[in-house]
């Protein structure tokens, strides 16, 4: 008599399959933490150069390794804000046509690791600024990262204030650079960022506010309590404030050249200054600067501009 069969279940997944799909799905959660933390946003951390820019003190390999570290650990601290907005703005942004996209609204990174990841990336830029550059630039940090924070809770609510807090971001990172390095910062270059900064922020919020997926309110309520005339009023403001900043730090130098220059570059340089607000304020007023890192880096003309400001003000700054 033949013995009963005895069945039995299969053998599960081998454990090279599931280490696979183990790497695969951290893949996947890396690839969604990098996404949320805006890579193409980070060419404004470059900012931090600004101050020892204008200060002439580029020479140096200390000081762009300094640079190096520094921007680096902004790009830190601004990741972790990008991180933290979306995991809070979530909700929000599935309403969005295109926010809903993003890795924490469409659900591919959950939000308490982008809660978990940001507050570690603020821990280490804070940290690391301690540790590698002064104290002020820890200090600096820090109050950059609890301003922001504060404005993913409450201040983004809040009328002019949200304006003011996004432009305050865009000095701060010009301010790092000269706090790390112990460089003074002139007047007019912190007036001339300022009212930079403004205007591009400012521009910003227009071309949002003149788009059809903008005026529902949905993603960013105050562009229902704004009027597109005083926005647009803003940004042509502030453009008028930074070249006049500008235009105030070239003529201090004198009307000619000086100190054995060839030319007097401070003064030629406002030329190519203005062309630049000139040109950006096209896309402004067509409600197109919705994106000003698109604006920047795939406007042919403005980047040449900006290459033909960027020889001048060298030769300004060294005094060739």
């Amino acid at each position: 008599m033949a013995e009963p069969t005895t069945l039995t279940a299969g053998p599960g997944p081998a454990p090279a399959a599931r280490r696979l799909s183990a790497y695969a799905h951290t893949a996947r959660l890396a690839r969604g933490l990098l996404r949320t933390a805006r890579p193409r946003q980070w060419v404004k951390n470059l900012l931090v150069v600004a101050a020892p820019a204008a200060a002439g003190q580029l020479a140096d390999r200390h000081t762009l390794l300094r640079l190096a570290v520094v921007c680096a650990l902004f790009t830190a601290a601004s990741a972790a804000v990008y991180l933290v907005n979306d995991a809070r703005d979530a909700e929000a942004d599935r309403a969005h046509p295109v926010k809903r996209l993003r890795p924490v609204a469409a659900g591919e990174v959950p939000a308490p690791l982008a809660y978990t990841t940001g507050a570690l990336l603020a821990g280490a830029a804070v940290t690391g600024a301690a540790l590698a550059c002064t104290p002020m630039t820890a200090v600096l940090i820090a109050a950059y990262l609890a301003m922001q924070l504060a404005y993913c809770l409450r201040l983004k609510h809040v009328l002019v204030v949200d304006l003011a807090v996004v432009a305050t971001g865009f000095l701060m990172r010009a301010m790092v650079g000269g706090v790390a390095l112990d460089i003074p910062l002139s007047r007019w270059f912190l007036l001339t960022t300022a009212f930079g900064a403004l205007f591009m922020v400012a521009a910003k919020r227009y071309s949002e506010a003149v788009q059809p997926t903008g005026r529902d309110g949905r993603t960013r309520a105050l562009l229902t309590e704004y009027t597109a005339g005083y926005l647009r009023f803003v940004w042509q403001l502030a453009a008028g404030g930074a070249v006049l900043g500008y235009c105030l730090w070239a003529l201090e130098g004198g009307g000619s050249a000086t100190g054995g220059a060839l030319l007097p570059w401070r003064q030629l340089s406002m030329a190519a200054f203005i062309l630049g607000v000139l040109r950006y304020a096209v896309f402004a007023d067509r409600g197109t600067a919705g994106a000003p890192e698109d604006v920047v880096l795939r406007d042919r003309p403005l980047a040449v501009i900006g290459l033909a400001w960027l020889a001048v003000y060298a030769l300004a700054v060294t005094g060739l």
